[in-house]
């Protein structure tokens, strides 16, 4: 666990999600009183601390409303940083969508702050982790629809892409023709990465996994329009009208792995984050929540119809939309938290996802999703 000096905790540190179903020791230490009332310049009081890992975060009383503080390393984010995810949730908010107000941002010694509303609605899945399914199908096409609003919303905010920095589910690698060239710039400008990877070389997985996959999928890259995205659709950050099957997304929480990336992109990561099974992976098992699969789908094209080169090409991104993320995090366990188990658990993902798409059970996923897309487009 980082500390942070004369930041003592009066109680033992809140347990985080780790990279599994465990909970695990925070890396970062968790948000005092004494630390909020600082970056807040007024007492506050705690109510809730977050059980995310890649960041402190709690729920802070101040100035009579509880809004909800975040602390990140410097390393991880600059004010400069989250300037590019703050720009973007501006322009959301002035095109209607349902994200939270960027209340203020600080900077204290090795560390920066964001401070945001609380957002409006029910947290039904408060403790939910990645990879793990919707309540139920309903809900599944729920966040579907939100999704395509949100994607509605982002037209026309036409900033570039973010700068070099860990922890962004970017989409520069794949985009390429030349997939190969494009990860070899991707690690020059991450000098951590590259020399994690001195004893973890890439090249013989991207060739024997991730190029055939990817040569699927460069056909149709020139009918993606570059958009803005989440990045990071998943039940835990969206909040809900009330608690019933029939509940609507009222608020969509977290950008910070936010950039430009196509809607694409980040329905499919959506479906990467919520539809299967992965934390089963190393026993050898990944469940296909299909009915929540087509129900997502379902919900998104509700209201954001598919083209058909669009409906071709998100089979041809679902394999390889987490990799590039893994290499992200890979580069944050490296270089930040210094974590030998988790470096090598991202570099694992990098591969073992995209692998278990050629597998028979991911092919069949791969039909499914194939079928229903080019129904969805008929329809």
């Amino acid at each position: 666990m980082t500390n942070i000096p004369g930041l003592a905790t009066a109680a033992p540190p809140p347990e985080t999600h780790g990279l599994g179903y465990e909970r695990v020791e925070p890396d970062w230490a968790p948000i005092t009183a004494a630390e909020a009332s600082d970056v807040l310049n007024g007492p506050a009081r705690l109510h809730w601390h977050s059980p995310r890992p890649l960041s402190a975060a709690a729920v802070v009383e101040h100035d009579g409303r509880r809004i909800f503080l975040k602390r990140h390393h410097v390393t991880v984010r600059t004010l400069d940083g989250l300037g590019e995810e703050h720009g973007f949730l501006r322009h959301l908010r002035s095109r209607g969508a349902p994200v939270v107000d960027v209340l203020a941002t600080a900077a204290r010694g090795e560390w920066t702050y964001e401070v945001h509303t609380l957002g409006v609605g029910n947290d039904l899945y408060q403790d939910a982790l990645s990879w793990t399914p919707f309540a139920s199908a309903a809900h599944a096409r729920q966040a579907g629809a939100a999704l395509a609003r949100l994607h509605l919303a982002a037209r026309g905010y036409d900033v570039p892409a973010r700068r070099a920095q860990p922890l962004v589910a970017s989409f520069s690698i794949f985009s390429s023709p030349d997939a190969s060239a494009a990860l070899a710039g991707y690690t020059a400008h991450r000098p951590a990465l590259a020399e994690a990877l001195q004893a973890a070389p890439l090249q013989p997985d991207l060739e024997r996994w991730h190029l055939p996959l990817h040569a699927e999928l460069t056909p149709h890259l020139g009918e993606l329009e570059p958009l803005w995205t989440h990045n990071d659709w998943h039940a835990s950050n969206l909040l809900w009208d009330d608690t019933s099957e029939t509940s609507t997304v009222s608020t969509v929480l977290d950008f910070n792995l936010s950039d430009r990336t196509t809607a694409m992109h980040d329905l499919a990561v959506a479906l990467e984050r919520n539809t299967f099974g992965w934390l089963d992976l190393p026993h050898g098992q990944v469940h296909v929540h299909q009915a929540h699969m087509t129900a997502l789908l379902e919900g998104y094209v509700s209201v954001r119809p598919f083209t058909g080169a669009e409906a071709e090409a998100l089979p041809a991104l679902l394999p390889l939309v987490n990799a590039e993320f893994a290499l992200s995090e890979m580069h944050y366990f490296h270089e930040i938290t210094r974590s030998v188990t988790n470096t090598a658990l991202a570099r694992a993902y990098f591969t073992d996802h995209t692998r278990w798409f050629t597998s028979e059970e991911g092919q069949g996923a791969l039909r499914h999703l194939r079928e229903t897309a080019r129904e969805l487009v008929a329809r």
